[in-house]
């Protein structure tokens, strides 16, 4: 109960919003923060007490906080091969996808990736350690950082009237969907690696 009454804290405080831009922009780097779920239960708080100055307030935080760690890890993925290059250039399913896709078509790595569990880090760390210039780099990530945003917005609208605005149900609602997302995604891969078994 500890954490819960800690996010409980984080989703009452009216450092909410520069905590959130700075969680979920150290989260590129280093993705163990629960930056998403503090992002869903307070849209799932805003949505069910009726507070739209919270939500735009929550999108903007969301999009700045996400292009400032997109930056982050593109820097690194350009400046500190070492640093990043067993995330881009192991043979993991996700970083496959981006290597093929990357240089050619930027816009679906870096949109589509930041949707799958761990793509944010491999793709925009690919970016840079490809060569992707800046001008191709910069318009793709405040797309995947907009489309993202309004993604875990739309989840609290959908959770909003479950929890009727409540802080400690929003953040147990918001922990079991970034739960259930993990577990589709998961399940999805898994599919995906057996049928290639199958057709192999």
């Amino acid at each position: 109960m500890d954490v819960l009454s800690v996010c409980d804290a984080v989703l009452r405080s009216s450092w909410l919003l520069p905590l959130l831009v700075v969680m979920i922009a150290v989260d590129a780097p280093f993705p163990v923060l629960p930056s998403e779920t503090i992002l869903m239960s307070a849209a799932t708080t805003a949505f069910g007490g009726g507070d739209v100055g919270m939500v735009i307030g929550l999108f903007v935080a969301a999009l700045t906080g996400s292009v400032l760690g997109d930056a982050v890890v593109f820097w690194l993925g350009r400046c500190s091969h070492r640093l990043l290059a067993r995330t881009v250039d192991n043979e993991h399913e996700v970083a496959a996808w981006v290597r093929r896709h990357m240089l050619r078509r930027p816009g679906i790595a870096l949109v589509g990736a930041r949707f799958i569990p761990g793509g944010r880090l491999v793709s925009t760390a690919a970016a840079g350690r490809f060569g992707l210039p800046v001008r191709r780099f910069l318009p793709w990530t405040i797309a995947s950082s907009a489309a993202w945003s309004v993604y875990m917005l739309l989840i609290g609208l959908a959770l909003g009237p479950v929890t009727g605005g409540d802080p400690l149900l929003s953040l147990c609602a918001g922990v079991a969907m970034a739960l259930v997302t993990a577990a589709g995604f998961a399940l999805v891969a898994r599919v995906r690696r057996n049928r290639v078994l199958v057709s192999s």
